[in-house]
């Protein structure tokens, strides 16, 4: 198989694209530190503005000071399409792991090694080979980078809704499955807060009078995680507590905020009803009130037959190329489950191979920045030149 020189030339920069990743991971950009946001905002300004005529934009947000990073190349193409990623992590500017390590010749240790400024450098290294192709031309497209994605795109969500409708598919680069393959389907997500109240009363002269709110919501809890249980496909965590305060007055308030995830639209909804019911002898007892706050910010994404035909076209280029794959469903969420939901198909997990996400052991596999950019500068070029066809589209 002959490949444009571009495409094949990209081993050559194996060190170069190391040498990016390293220096963006080392940049802190904690989904709160906006600080932090604000410079790796410009580290990838720099870069991504290295494209031919690219139409560089600071996206403003409702509700936060972060930007989204937008740029355009060939607005007025015929046939466009998105990419799709974020410059957010897990980790804050107080968070301990901060700077990358080797871990050996292959394996690189970092806060968003995977997840994903490692499939930021994966898309910008396949959209730079993809510009030097023959009929590069023939296509146009937008990034599109949030810096949100970690605590759910909340401010973020309207603008890829509305870039939706300007594509005819995307492609998300988040990490790809330890093993090389692509995301088929995500669940959805969603984050609420449990809050039991009681009444306050002097811990000594007046115990009797108070209802602990503490006692309350640890009697709650277990009946909550039975739930994953319960629900085959519901998965819900309880991530934090609090509650209560000086210890001799009984605590009228607490607590527990929990993340539920999906697989099914309707699973959302049974879920809500389910803590409900849970809730309802509680509050059916003197001097006692629990609440349920919160909000789904993901449906569940489900693979669609425009994706099953974008991923056969992808598998064969990666075929071509010698990398075997397949595609899976995963728990975790993504921008693509947005973009789904706004009928967009999209190919999600692109990026890198990676491990040990949202965590201070999170790594990525080096030897895997290359081909899965080679992938995608393939599949565009294929695209461009007429030897892939897209589904009709359905919008």
């Amino acid at each position: 198989m002959s490949l444009p020189s571009s495409i094949a030339a990209l081993p050559s920069r194996a060190a170069e694209l190391r040498e990016l990743l390293i220096r963006w991971c080392n940049q802190n950009s904690g989904s709160d530190n906006f600080t932090g946001l604000d410079i790796m905002l410009g580290l990838l300004e720099i870069q991504f503005a290295r494209l031919p005529d690219a139409i560089i934009e600071r996206v403003p947000l409702e509700g936060t000071s972060a930007r989204a990073l937008s740029v355009n190349v060939r607005p007025a193409a015929p046939l466009r399409f998105l990419c799709s990623g974020h410059y957010d992590t897990v980790y804050g500017a107080e968070h301990p792991f901060q700077q990358c390590e080797p871990v050996d010749a292959n394996t690189l240790r970092g806060p968003g090694v995977a997840d994903m400024k490692g499939g930021l450098v994966v898309m910008l290294a396949a959209l730079q080979a993809f510009e030097q192709t023959p009929h590069a031309a023939r296509l146009g497209y937008e990034v599109l980078l949030s810096p949100d994605e970690e605590i759910g795109t909340p401010a973020t969500a309207p603008v890829l809704a509305d870039a939706a409708r300007r594509h005819r598919f995307a492609l998300v680069f988040e990490p790809a499955r330890v093993n090389g393959d692509l995301v088929k389907s995500r669940m959805g997500t969603g984050t609420f807060t449990i809050t039991c109240h009681g009444r306050a009363a002097h811990a000594g002269q007046a115990r009797d009078e108070g209802r602990n709110a503490i006692l309350e919501l640890c009697e709650l809890l277990p009946q909550v995680d039975a739930l994953n249980r319960e629900l085959p496909d519901v998965m819900v965590n309880i991530g934090n507590i609090k509650g209560g305060g000086p210890v001799n007055i009984v605590p009228d308030c607490a607590q527990a905020e929990i993340n539920i995830r999906f697989a099914q639209a309707n699973d959302g909804p049974l879920m809500l009803r389910r803590l409900q019911e849970l809730a309802a002898p509680l509050n059916a007892r003197d001097g006692y009130r629990v609440e349920i706050s919160g909000h789904f910010s993901r449906p569940p994404k489900i693979a669609t037959p425009a994706e099953e035909h974008l991923f056969t076209a992808w598998q064969a280029c990666g075929r071509d190329l010698g990398l075997n794959f397949s595609w899976q469903h995963v728990s975790g969420g993504s921008d693509g489950n947005l973009l789904s939901a706004a009928g967009l198909p999209n190919l999600d997990g692109l990026g890198v191979r990676g491990d040990r996400l949202h965590s201070p052991d999170e790594i990525c596999w080096l030897d895997s920045l290359v081909p899965r950019a080679q992938i995608a500068a393939l599949f565009l070029h294929r695209l461009a030149a007429g030897e892939i066809r897209l589904a009709p589209c359905s919008r």
